[in-house]
């Protein structure tokens, strides 16, 4: 018998390891690529956004479901006269669609060169941040906004207004500015309730300062949709 050489013991093992790899890797992947390239952040961002949309459209239709189903108990049952409380207080608590004059707020980052900053200054200076927003959605209820809009979404006394960087996060859904703030109700006192408070104030000291946008827009008879986000209140627990 002819003695095998040990280069081609080395050999034949490489071979079968190799072919051990390939058929482990065709298991795992099935047919896939194993290292998918890197997909592109505005895509994830949108298909984020569509799928939260696509939740919010099937949460809209199963609560139509449950109203209806409630309507249908009878005048006398104790269901029925709740839900014809709850319908009396619905365009109060935003739950309808309302119809008004409206005052539209428009922030949005600076779109001036870095260098051109004064001294002392810094890229935050440039950037519209969460309590700019907040202040102006504060500013507007009191002064005496009946209904109030952020981006597309209608919002109530209740609701979260939360940014991550430069980009604003709503009921799931992201935005990037300019982040558009509109009120209903009397034009001219949510105009003066923006020109007298004090937060609103400092924001504009930085449109002069370094460029930030800051619009101020009147319309009539602009329609809001009914506040479709949920009304339970969510707060911090003792670990």
């Amino acid at each position: 018998m002819t003695r095998r050489k040990p280069w081609t013991l080395v050999v034949t093992a490489v071979t079968v390891s190799a072919g051990l790899l390939f058929g482990i890797s065709a298991s795992t992947s099935r047919g896939s690529d194993l290292r998918p390239g890197q997909r592109d952040l505005s895509q994830v961002v949108l298909a984020a956004n569509q799928r939260v949309a696509g939740q919010a459209a099937t949460a809209k239709k199963l609560q139509g479901e449950v109203d209806a189903l409630s309507k249908q108990q009878g005048g006398g049952t104790t269901v029925a006269g709740i839900a014809a409380q709850a319908d009396k207080l619905a365009p109060q608590a935003g739950f309808t669609a309302v119809t008004g004059d409206t005052v539209t707020v428009t922030l949005d980052d600076s779109k001036r060169d870095p260098s051109t900053l004064p001294e002392g200054g810094n890229l935050n200076w440039m950037v519209v941040h969460q309590q700019d927003v907040q202040s102006v959605v504060n500013a507007l209820w009191r002064g005496g906004a009946k209904a109030m809009m952020l981006m597309d979404q209608r919002v109530i006394s209740t609701s979260a207004v939360r940014c991550v960087g430069n980009t604003l996060i709503l009921k799931g859904r992201v935005y990037s500015p300019p982040f558009k703030i509109t009120a209903m109700g009397d034009t001219a006192t949510l105009k003066k309730a923006l020109q007298d408070d004090p937060d609103v104030a400092s924001y504009r000291d930085y449109v002069d300062l370094v460029g930030l946008g800051y619009d101020v827009k009147t319309a009539t008879k602009q329609t809001f949709p009914a506040f479709e986000g949920t009304t339970d209140l969510k707060y911090a627990k003792a670990g």
